[in-house]
């Protein structure tokens, strides 16, 4: 079943009724069809459930289109595809699979701008954010895989590698293109074959990249993509013909996940969730520290795994920091994703919305004090000012459990050795962030923190060639890097 494109502009200066901004600076006009089927064995079909569900624009409530819903026929159907395809593939000369591998990140380059706007419309995140960083970093996992995929033999000196065969993957909602390369590349740079299961949010940007896959010629069965929610996910990971799982996403779905591939004999990789620290010292450059908290906490809404929503401040600096934070903090514009003077966008559902009031609220009922933006919010769509609080305890719920959106708890610190102490009290261990202007500090704190990935003077700062990956219940495994590679192959 092709999609059947079709076009929406909004009426000028009418932000809130359409997907089409046409009073916004960015004005693309993305074709998006009616209904999506599967991408299964090199075409899109119909679900054998004969379910859709509905994807909607959280920035103003409207319906974009509906997508399918897979039952086990169609997890089954993908799979066997898969499975079909594996033997061909992996006997594929390494060199010509790299040459897939990078005609997809040149086609991700030239459509660009369209993936950009589909990301934001589907997710809600600033086109700002889709332009500059989703879309570029997914392109950068597909050149930088495929420059690996005919240098596995040196990979890991002395140990040759074997793909796997049918990898089912599972992304979220907050980076859907983004994870998708994230997975997607290094499997198939190792010789195995791919079903994807994108978040049921934000399917919109895989099903668009199921169509450069048809215009590179990719083979027939190598990437699957199935749409769904967590009854199509769980019925992908119980699937006997898979050989590895790769989940991105709640720590709860990742401990169930991890329950069901018990004893199975099949590979696991989990990216979960985190409370991760920002600690400032009060040697550390403030108004670059201020940035870095900014960008630690409210870059994407606050829907990013390793978001620094624990801030501690050592108190010689907290009142300068309040101070210097508040005023950036009212500097952030909210509203509009597709606006790239905008700061936040749209919280990504309305349930997510509902799940952030409730940690807001339990904050102001175990006594911390609440500090709000006062951005304007649009009349429709799902917004959220940009919030942090004061007078928090390591004990209170909003310092304890991961939020997933704009919220920060703020907590003060004396010594090295407290902040080192309250940073790693949490059951997660996703990344953390150092300020200061001291190397010998950065090296020496950096090294006793349990985080599986450490910024020193910056924040959510990424790199495909470089490993990404937690402890804990952040997880286990890496992705990114050469270390990314084992999770995709048997060494012998």
């Amino acid at each position: 079943m092709s999609p059947s494109p079709k076009t929406k502009v909004a009426p000028e200066l009418e932000f809130g009724n359409a997907w089409e901004y046409a009073a916004a600076p960015e004005s693309v006009k993305v074709e998006i069809a009616d209904k999506y089927g599967m991408f299964i064995n090199g075409a899109f079909v119909a679900p054998k459930s004969r379910r859709y569900m509905d994807s909607i624009n959280p920035a103003n409530e409207e319906l974009l289109s509906k997508i399918a819903v897979a039952n086990e026929d169609d997890v089954d159907r993908a799979v066997a595809a898969a499975k079909a395809a594996f033997p061909k593939w992996k006997k594929l000369k390494a060199s010509e699979r790299a040459k897939y591998l990078f005609r997809i990140a040149r086609r991700l380059q030239e459509r660009a701008r369209e993936f950009s706007v589909l990301e934001t419309l589907d997710g809600g995140k600033p086109i700002k954010e889709s332009r500059d960083v989703d879309i570029p970093e997914a392109a950068k996992h597909f050149f930088y895989h495929a420059g690996w995929a005919d240098k596995l033999d040196y990979a890991f000196p002395g140990r040759k590698g074997r793909p796997l065969g049918v990898c089912a993957q599972i992304i979220p909602w907050n980076f859907p293109l983004l994870m998708a390369a994230w997975k997607i590349a290094p499997a198939l740079a190792c010789g195995n074959t791919v079903v994807l299961k994108p978040a049921e949010t934000t399917s919109l940007t895989a099903l668009r990249l199921a169509e450069i896959f048809e215009e590179v010629g990719l083979p027939p069965g190598v990437v699957n993509i199935i749409t769904g929610a967590g009854e199509t996910g769980a019925a992908l990971v119980a699937h006997k013909d898979v050989q590895k799982v790769a989940f991105t996403g709640s720590t709860p779905v990742g401990k169930a996940i991890a329950k069901q591939c018990a004893g199975s004999g099949k590979r696991l990789t989990l990216e979960l969730g985190g409370k991760s620290p920002n600690i400032i010292f009060e040697d550390a450059s403030l108004d670059q520290a201020v940035d870095g908290i900014v960008q630690g906490i409210f870059f994407n809404q606050g829907h990013v795994c390793c978001a620094g929503s624990r801030l501690f401040v050592q108190e010689g600096v907290m009142q300068e920091v309040l101070a210097k934070l508040e005023v950036r903090i009212q500097s952030l514009r909210v509203g509009d994703p597709m606006d790239k003077n905008t700061d936040l966008g749209a919280i990504n559902s309305l349930g997510q919305l509902a799940t952030i009031k409730r940690y807001i609220e339990a904050g102001d009922a175990e006594g911390a004090t609440r500090h709000q933006s006062s951005a304007k919010l649009p009349k429709r769509g799902y917004y959220l000012p940009p919030t942090w609080f004061t007078g928090v305890q390591p004990s209170h719920t909003i310092a304890r459990e991961e939020i997933f959106g704009p919220v920060l708890s703020v907590m003060s610190f004396r010594t090295p050795e407290e902040a080192i102490s309250r940073a790693n009290n949490t059951p997660y261990g996703l990344a953390a962030g150092i300020w200061t202007d001291k190397g010998s500090k950065i090296f020496d704190i950096a090294s006793r923190l349990k985080a599986g990935v450490v910024w020193c003077n910056t924040y959510n700062r990424f790199d495909a060639a470089s490993p990404f990956g937690g402890f804990k219940q952040s997880g286990f495994g890496r992705e990114g890097g050469r270390q990314g590679l084992l999770s995709y192959l048997e060494l012998v």
